[in-house]
């Protein structure tokens, strides 16, 4: 994954007010991707306005998308990027489902330059 793609994924969610953004780097310890992304939304309406504003950044920037599955009424919803697995997700899904410490071996990566105060 480049960085100008994890970029435009973190402004886009970002500009959503997604909430604890977290990206994993997955080269090391998944043969299936590159990058996890992890992050919340408080509520459906959020989750589904998160997710068009990432999927209509990456389309506007010459980026491919694999598939979407879930909506927001499902507390979940997954853009497959090939390389790239984005997941928003609400709170109480985010808890259940621990993506990050499933994946603990994978090194952080700091998203912090994209994120606004």
């Amino acid at each position: 994954m480049t960085n100008e793609l994890l970029q435009t994924v973190v402004t886009a969610a970002d500009d959503k007010k997604a909430l604890d953004i977290v990206a994993l780097d997955m080269r090391e310890v998944s043969g299936v991707m590159d990058t996890l992304v992890v992050m919340e939304g408080m509520n459906s309406r959020q989750i589904d306005a998160i997710v068009d504003n990432i999927t209509e950044a990456i389309k506007k920037d010459g980026g491919d998308i694999h598939g979407v599955e879930g909506a927001g009424a499902d507390g979940w919803v997954l853009i497959d990027l090939i390389d790239v697995v984005i997941n928003v997700m609400t709170h109480d899904a985010r808890l259940t489902y621990r993506l990050e410490k499933l994946w603990h071996d994978a090194p952080e990566i700091d998203v912090t330059a994209w994120l606004t105060d």
